[in-house]
């Protein structure tokens, strides 16, 4: 959810993302209606539009008020946050990776409404003050502390992605020591709120409410589209943690003798069918051993007609220097360990220590979306993300995986599969 950058606040970015104007214009307009219900003497209509206007941006620097609540205890518990976006729904703050400790993913959870609820109390206490002195200053500063209310308890609804659901997950999370079971507990509660609200959005509409039929509706539906990608990452994360790296593993490299000329390389370069992605290693055998690799720089560095007098063995490499894994790791190590390879693919070996096979972001991506489901992949994406050595269908499996390893749901998986 990316948008304009706006400025940084304490390091952070805030964004605005292009639907974000489009509430602001109808919190403008439904600003408008309650102030001119509300008036008792008449105002001309650029003093009405104005201060409606005002009432909105004042709103949303409310919620980035509550965002920031959240950033800065993300930042006292030592969780980095990248950015704070305001869109359609509010407003959102994101992370680098999660809280490690329940009660610290509870603080973070928590200081949003806690801002929210001590602006709503001051804003109203200054509404107040002002009551006879002026109408609109305190129409204004009554909307706006009603506002900060209505903000701090709908976000305390326990259900994902609410904070409420936040809460609720963390608070599970410390009793039963489960960050999965917290996060299924929140999970289902928030898609069982989703549903209520569409249901009760739609009721609302055909009493005539349309408007706030049309809110429920939509805050549902962004809560069960939510609840929806929660349910599939936590899928993702446990076959990350079942599928072995040999079942996912393929064979990105050729086989040469050492005692065979140069040339031998370039002619099996020249022969490849394809350039697309990083070229195949090239491993070197010697009577049925695998003794090491070579690249291409010796084709480089000399001239064409010495080809013939070198050999392979002339230039091996030992196969320690290529980043490798064993076939049966678990699939989130080999994500670890591609991420910090130099060109994104890990060679595979077997229990015997000899190379069996290959695996990178795409060999990854494809055996994930299988056990989704997804059989098949065109073959025009198939070929972009090897080109370009990324994750099919913008797969984000490395924060996937960090979220695992910071909230130690690799140790609940491991726990439910030894109980099995």
């Amino acid at each position: 959810m990316e948008g304009w950058e706006l400025l940084k606040i304490k390091g952070i970015p805030l964004r605005v993302h292009p639907s974000w104007f489009f509430i602001l214009v109808l919190f403008t307009w439904t600003a408008k209606g309650q102030l001119a219900n509300a008036l008792t003497d008449p105002l001309p209509a650029w003093m009405i539009w104005g201060s409606s206007f005002a009432t909105s941006l004042l709103l949303f620097c409310s919620v980035v008020l509550h965002e920031l609540g959240h950033s800065l205890v993300a930042l006292n518990e030592g969780v980095k946050v990248r950015s704070i976006t305001l869109f359609l729904l509010g407003g959102f703050a994101r992370v680098e990776r999660e809280c490690p400790t329940p009660m610290g993913s509870l603080r973070i959870a928590a200081a949003g409404p806690l801002v929210s609820l001590i602006l709503g109390v001051i804003l109203l206490k200054t509404g107040q003050s002002l009551e006879n002195k002026s109408f609109l200053l305190n129409n204004l500063f009554s909307q706006l502390g009603s506002l900060n209310l209505v903000l701090a308890f709908f976000n305390l609804i326990p259900g994902l992605p609410l904070d409420g659901g936040l809460i609720l997950k963390a608070l599970v999370w410390q009793f039963t020591g489960s960050h999965k079971k917290g996060l299924q507990v929140a999970n289902a509660s928030g898609r069982g709120l989703s549903l209520l609200a569409i249901v009760l959005g739609v009721w609302l509409f055909f009493k005539g409410i349309g408007l706030s039929g049309f809110w429920l509706v939509m805050l549902g539906w962004f809560g069960l589209t939510a609840s929806r990608s929660q349910t599939q990452i936590l899928e993702i994360q446990s076959i990350l943690t079942e599928l072995k790296v040999g079942k996912a593993s393929g064979r990105r490299f050729r086989v040469l003798e050492a005692d065979q000329p140069l040339r031998k390389l370039s002619d099996l370069r020249i022969s490849e069918t394809t350039n697309q992605g990083i070229p195949d290693w090239i491993l070197i055998c010697s009577s049925g051993r695998w003794i090491g690799y070579i690249t291409d720089e010796p084709l480089k560095e000399l001239p064409v007609q010495n080809w013939d007098r070198y050999s392979l063995l002339d230039f091996i490499k030992p196969l320690s220097e290529l980043p490798g894994i064993g076939e049966k790791a678990q699939l989130w190590e080999a994500i670890l360990a591609i991420e910090k390879s130099k060109n994104g693919r890990l060679l595979v070996f077997n229990i015997a220590g000899l190379p069996s096979g290959t695996i990178d972001r795409l060999d990854i991506g494809v055996a994930v979306l299988k056990r989704l489901g997804l059989k098949q992949l065109p073959k025009s994406i198939l070929d972009i993300a090897r080109t370009q050595n990324t994750y099919p269908l913008g797969l984000t499996l490395p924060q996937i995986v960090e979220a695992m390893l910071s909230s130690r749901i690799v140790d609940d998986l491991a726990d439910s599969k030894s109980i099995k």
